[in-house]
């Protein structure tokens, strides 16, 4: 008897993902618990892994199709009877009970669609599209689809309820043949298509503005250089820049809690709790995993986890839930080499900082011309929520930590 193989929960309000690529075909052996397909999600890619050990006996949807929560991939049959493809495992002459195996390429079958009408939820359309489709009495023909071969996606049909169904305006002018030659087209994947719709809902809603400070880094590069080898000893973690920021984040969003807000319609929501989301860039996109309850964590504890956390982002293995809940974000440019930006905020926040990369300058210090490590920060802030005095203040307080770390230990 085969076993349906089944897209999982994918976590708290991700309804559907995007087939990636299948990792098995049709006649392999798995064993329990072998990934067998990556499922591309708005947040992170993951895994599916057989539910039973036996044989890839069919496969219901191909690269690139979307699918919902517990639709169904494919199947695995159990035991020496599987299919393999030409009939009976090993026997390509026997009958088999099965129905033939579907192959994973371009001609996979497709969903099954809800029993819709086909002028208004064509072959090919997304499950959930269909359905918005119905439900809104749109004109299926007039939708524009994106999805592969044109399918209608479930943003399409959305797009279309929201503002009608108009063909969208072309983004580039046409290449000269000689020029289409040479260039080569991919498809973005559901995570950048995501990065690429939320940074632009950010600009679009935010009354987003940036403002500038300079650190002096002397002082915590001096604590890293002299007690390094010791913490790293101690805590089995390398002393790094991030543990000094968190830290310096948390102190000034003590002060200042509209920059660890957001807007709810006409509410202020004040989180009397520091959740910092930490950048990471990974090959398949920016993602922000957080670190929960900052203020409780010592540098150390800092440390690891943001450490724990990066490993995960670019390895694959990120969970939805180490994304969700925070609060504020940094952002470091530096390590790539950028010495000024203006980040974009990570909706709903109300404040990003951004970290560049630390340079030699000549400073007057005491009446004196002296080189010293410095870096400019940046905040990006939402001015409907913060004002201008108490971004600047941020930025100060955050300066002042990190030039006089003591005052972090003092709670300063």
């Amino acid at each position: 008897m085969a076993t349906e193989i089944r897209v999982p929960t994918l976590g708290e309000s991700v309804t559907e993902a995007t087939v990636g690529t299948w990792l098995k075909k049709v006649g392999d052996p798995v064993k329990v618990d072998e990934p067998l397909v990556e499922l591309e999600t708005d947040k992170i890619t993951l895994e599916v892994p057989a539910p039973t050990a036996g044989v890839i006996e069919s496969i219901s949807v191909g690269d690139g199709e979307t699918v919902e929560v517990g639709a169904l991939l494919g199947a695995i049959a159990a035991g020496e009877g599987a299919s393999d493809g030409n009939g009976a495992a090993g026997h390509p002459d026997a009958k088999s009970d099965h129905p033939a195996p579907i192959d994973a390429g371009p001609e996979v079958t497709k969903l099954r669609e809800p029993p819709t009408d086909k002028a208004s939820a064509p072959e090919g359309t997304a499950p959930s599209a269909a359905k918005i489709i119905a439900e809104k009495g749109l004109e299926a023909s007039s939708i524009e689809g994106t999805g592969k071969g044109g399918r209608i996606t479930k943003g399409d049909a959305l797009a279309a309820a929201d503002g009608g169904a108009k063909k969208p305006v072309a983004a580039r002018a046409p290449s000269a043949p000689d020029d289409e030659a040479r260039e080569e087209r991919v498809r973005m994947s559901r995570l950048r298509q995501t990065i690429a719709r939320r940074l632009k809902e950010a600009q679009d809603t935010a009354a987003m503005l940036t403002t500038f400070n300079e650190v002096d880094m002397g002082a915590v590069m001096k604590i890293r250089s002299e007690y390094r080898d010791l913490f790293e000893k101690k805590h089995g973690v390398k002393l790094g820049f991030m543990g000094f920021f968190v830290k310096a984040c948390v102190q000034a969003l003590k002060e200042l809690p509209a920059v660890n807000g957001e807007i709810d319609g006409t509410d202020i929501v004040y989180k009397n709790y520091y959740n910092v989301g930490v950048a990471v860039g990974t090959e398949r996109g920016l993602v922000v995993p957080v670190v929960r309850d900052a203020d409780t964590m010592t540098i150390a504890e800092i440390e690891k986890e943001i450490g724990d956390l990066a490993r995960s982002a670019r390895d694959g293995s990120l969970s939805i839930e180490s994304m969700q809940g925070g609060t504020f974000t940094i952002t470091n440019g530096g390590i790539y080499g950028s010495l000024m930006s203006t980040p974009i905020l990570n909706a709903p926040q109300s404040g990003i900082l951004g970290m560049h990369k630390i340079q030699e300058r000549p400073m007057v210090v005491a009446g004196k011309v002296e080189v010293r490590p410095m870096m400019y920060l940046a905040l990006s802030y939402d001015h409907r929520i913060v004002d201008g005095r108490e971004a600047v203040t941020f930025l100060v307080r955050v300066k002042e930590s990190l030039e006089d770390p003591q005052r972090l230990v003092l709670d300063l």
